[in-house]
């Protein structure tokens, strides 16, 4: 596997980290009859609860984009030591992006995130030359 792929990998299980440090935030929160129910007229989460959810929904549009960045790289076989940093590099900010946007780091968070996406649009670039 490419190093592209594994990346990409990793970046799933993180979502799924983020998913279910979210899911246990928000029962704690909520209590177990609102998450487990229709959500019809769930209330809007606050504090760690309502930050863990934004940092989900973060990753899972800035996912879209990498795995975008990891196919064109992968499949136009233009894989190499700068997209492979690239990936890494998305990875560590997608890392820190978590306890950044938790706990509130300002402005970390935000460059934090700009590292993520500039790597990812390099990686996108990087397979076109």
């Amino acid at each position: 596997m490419t190093p592209e792929l594994t990346v990409l990998a990793l970046a799933g299980l993180l979502q799924g980290l983020q998913l279910a440090a979210f899911s246990v935030a928000a029962n704690r929160q909520v209590g177990p009859k609102v998450t487990t129910g229709t959500r019809d007229n769930a209330p809007t989460l606050t504090g760690t609860a309502g930050r863990l959810q934004r940092v989900v929904s973060n990753h899972f549009e800035g996912l879209i984009l990498f795995t975008i960045a990891v196919v064109v790289v992968s499949f136009g076989q233009q894989g190499s030591g700068f997209t492979a940093t690239c990936a890494w590099i998305y990875l560590a900010a997608r890392v820190l992006y978590v306890p950044a946007y938790v706990f509130g780091w300002v402005p970390w968070r935000s460059a934090i995130w700009g590292a993520g996406f500039l790597v990812t649009v390099l990686m996108i670039f990087a397979s076109l030359i």
